[in-house]
C-alpha cells in the first residue's frame, strides 16, 4: 500500500471537489433567496420561548373533545392500515418484476408511484372535497398512503427473494397460488410484518395531521385550540398524541416479537415479568 493511499484512503477527485464547491455555493444562494438570516433565526428563538411559556402548565379544557379526537384518530389509523395493507398485497405481488410479465408489473408500479407522489395531507384535501368533512376522508387518504408505501416495499422484497425455492415448488406441479404460498411468502413474511407495523405507526401519526384539513381525528381539535390561542390546551393535546404514538410503538414491537421471533403472548408476559424481577433483584443487591 502506497503512502498516499495510507494517508488519504478516500481522497476526493477533482470532479468531487468541484461538485462540493457548487453545492456549497447553491446552499448559500438558496439561503439568501429564502431570507434565511441569523437575525431572523434569533428573533424566532425569542418568539418560541414566549410561545412555550404560554403552553405550560398544560390544561385539559375539554376532556370529551380530547377523548373523541384521540379515539377517532386511532380508528382512522386502524381502518386505513387494514384496507391499505390488504390492497397492497396483490398490487405489490403484481408489481414484482421477477414473478410477473412486464405488461402486468409496470401498471402496478405506476399505481404505486402515483399513490406515493403526494403527501397524505394533500390527498386528504382532495378526499375532503370529494366525500366531505369527516373521518371517511382521512381513512381514504391514509389508505392511499399505505398502498404506496407497503406496495413498493413488498414488491422490492419479492424481487430480492431466492428463485430456487420458487422453482422447486413450481417443479412439483403446484398451482400459482401454492407457489406464492410456499415459495414466496415464507421468504418475505418477516419483512412484510415489519412493513405493516411501521405503516400502522405512520398512519397513527398522520391521522393526527389530516384532521387539520377536516379529515377527522385529533388534528381538528388541535387546530381549533390554536385558533382560540388556548396554548395550554394545545400542550395537553400534544402530550396525549405523544402518549398514543408511544403506545402504538410498544404494540408494534409486541406484534413483531410474536410473528418474527415466534413468541406467544405468555412468553411476552414472562419476559417482561422476568425483566422487572431482574431489575428488582439488582436494586436489592445494590442496596
Amino acid at each position: 500500500m502506497s503512502a498516499d493511499l495510507a494517508t488519504a484512503p478516500f481522497r476526493a477527485g477533482r470532479g468531487a471537489r468541484i461538485g462540493a464547491a457548487l453545492l456549497a455555493l447553491y446552499v448559500v444562494y438558496a439561503g439568501a433567496q429564502l431570507d434565511f438570516t441569523g437575525e431572523r433565526f434569533r428573533v424566532g428563538l425569542g418568539n418560541a420561548a414566549r410561545f412555550l411559556g404560554r403552553m405550560f402548565p398544560p390544561t385539559v379544557q375539554d376532556w370529551d373533545s380530547l377523548r373523541r379526537g384521540l379515539g377517532e384518530s386511532l380508528e382512522i389509523a386502524v381502518l386505513a392500515s387494514a384496507l391499505g395493507i390488504l390492497i397492497a398485497l396483490p398490487i405489490g405481488l403484481i408489481a414484482a418484476r421477477n414473478l410477473m410479465p412486464g405488461w402486468a408489473s409496470w401498471p402496478a408500479r405506476m399505481l404505486i408511484a402515483l399513490c406515493r407522489s403526494f403527501h397524505p395531507v394533500i390527498v386528504a384535501i382532495l378526499f375532503v372535497k370529494a366525500v366531505g368533512f369527516g373521518a371517511l376522508a382521512g381513512i381514504l387518504a391514509l389508505t392511499v398512503a399505505s398502498l404506496g408505501f407497503v406496495g413498493k416495499l413488498f414488491a422490492e422484497a419479492i424481487e430480492e427473494i431466492s428463485l430456487k425455492q420458487v422453482e422447486a415448488v413450481r417443479a412439483s406441479g403446484a398451482s400459482f397460488a401454492s407457489v406464492i404460498a410456499y415459495g414466496v411468502v415464507p421468504q418475505v413474511l418477516s419483512r412484510f410484518i415489519g412493513f405493516a407495523t411501521y405503516q400502522f405507526d405512520s398512519n397513527l401519526r398522520n391521522s393526527t395531521m389530516v384532521g387539520i384539513v377536516g379529515a377527522g381525528g385529533i388534528g381538528g381539535t388541535l387546530f381549533a385550540a390554536f385558533q382560540r390561542f388556548d396554548y395550554d390546551f394545545v400542550c395537553a393535546i400534544l402530550i396525549a398524541i405523544i402518549a398514543i404514538i408511544m403506545a402504538g410503538e410498544i404494540l408494534a414491537n409486541q406484534v413483531r416479537s410474536i410473528f418474527i421471533d415466534n413468541l406467544s403472548f405468555g412468553d411476552l408476559l414472562q419476559r417482561r415479568f422476568s425483566g422487572f424481577r431482574g431489575v428488582g433483584i439488582e436494586r436489592i443487591e445494590n442496596e
